[in-house]
């Protein structure tokens, strides 16, 4: 297998709502950024791939907005998926294996402020016997919550806990929505308050990933991704312990987490009671900095965390502040779909 790295990674300003600015305004930015970090032009990329929702935007096939941004002449080679970016890059990863390209760009953006992301999130569920009910993502998430704290897992002076080591780890993060001290605020969802939910917010993400050589000159130290692996739960809730996720964990043990012990995880764990699951399904101890970017609970904008949470991590690795890290995406309610990378940085 060819070794492929990510080699620069930029986002925006997480917003409240950027109702100024179009998706391609909002976008442009970010792209310019991640090429400027390595020198490339849009020419010298080999393979694009973003990943979005036309759900969000109201209307159909608005990624094709975007490319005019990315300018897709002359030709490109280009793909998208309408997940979260990071499975956007997944498929980019896997175009590099094939030995088609040599660098690619991955980019993913979100503006969840026109409407009411609750609302839209419902579309994601079963349509036939779940769906028409219209349970909210937030309803269903405090439903998993109330099985944790059932199951003894969790209470929720702990849950207010990740919620505050969260805020006050984006306190260093300048992109981050919410930083510093946050109060846990009211009941939004019994067992959920407030403050163990993510906020509603407009952002946009891109990464660069490059194999062998070419990704060591175009970055000092690439972070490598030595495995990544994705998997799904059954789409029925009921069939479900949501107290587990047994997706999340396979994906690990695939992507070859539990062969060496991680520094540092950055973890898509929009609520706080999901951070509990994923940690007991990846084994992380005490000794692990989980999410000291923050996490989702300081900046969600929807389609691009699980991206950040893979480019907060190579980030890391770019700075020497990690050496092996896991970085890990979901989407779906409840933790259905689970993606888990592990990068690694060359031996200092």
């Amino acid at each position: 297998m060819r070794d492929i790295a990510l080699v620069a990674f930029a986002q925006t300003d997480h917003r409240r709502t950027s109702e100024e600015f179009s998706e391609v305004e909002m976008l442009m930015p970010v792209l310019h950024d991640v090429l400027d970090q390595t020198g490339l032009k849009t020419a010298d990329i080999g393979f694009t791939c973003s990943g979005s929702s036309d759900y969000l935007a109201g209307r159909a096939f608005s990624f094709t907005l975007a490319l005019d941004g990315v300018g897709a002449w002359p030709p490109i080679s280009e793909s998208h998926v309408e997940m979260d970016g990071a499975w956007a890059l997944y498929e980019a990863w896997t175009k590099l294996l094939t030995g088609d390209a040599d660098t690619a760009l991955v980019y993913s953006y979100g503006k969840s402020s026109p409407g009411s992301v609750r609302d839209v999130l419902t579309r994601q569920l079963d349509p036939y016997y779940v769906a028409p009910l219209w349970p909210d993502s937030v309803a269903l998430a405090a439903l998993q919550a109330q099985a944790l704290i059932d199951a003894g897992d969790t209470d929720e002076p702990a849950l207010a806990a990740v919620a505050a080591r969260s805020r006050a780890d984006a306190a260093a993060n300048s992109h981050a929505q919410l930083r510093g001290p946050v109060p846990q605020g009211d009941y939004l969802v019994r067992p959920l308050r407030t403050g163990d939910c993510p906020p509603i917010g407009d952002g946009a993400a891109a990464v660069i990933l490059a194999a062998g050589e070419r990704a060591r000159q175009l970055c000092e130290r690439p972070a490598w991704i030595r495995g990544i692996d994705h998997r799904i739960e059954a789409h029925g809730l009921g069939v479900r312990d949501l107290t587990d996720s047994p997706s999340t964990r396979l994906a690990a043990e695939k992507a070859g987490a539990f062969e060496r012990p991680v520094d540092t995880a950055e973890l898509h764990a929009p609520f706080t009671s999901q951070e509990v699951v994923l940690r007991k399904a990846l084994r992380l101890g005490d000794d692990v900095r989980v999410n000291p970017s923050g996490g989702a609970l300081a900046a969600n904008p929807i389609m691009a965390a699980g991206l950040i949470r893979i480019g907060e991590a190579a980030a890391g690795i770019h700075r020497g502040d990690s050496d092996r890290a896991l970085a890990h995406a979901t989407s779906g309610p409840c933790l259905q779909q689970n993606l888990v990378a592990v990068l690694e940085g060359d031996p200092r």
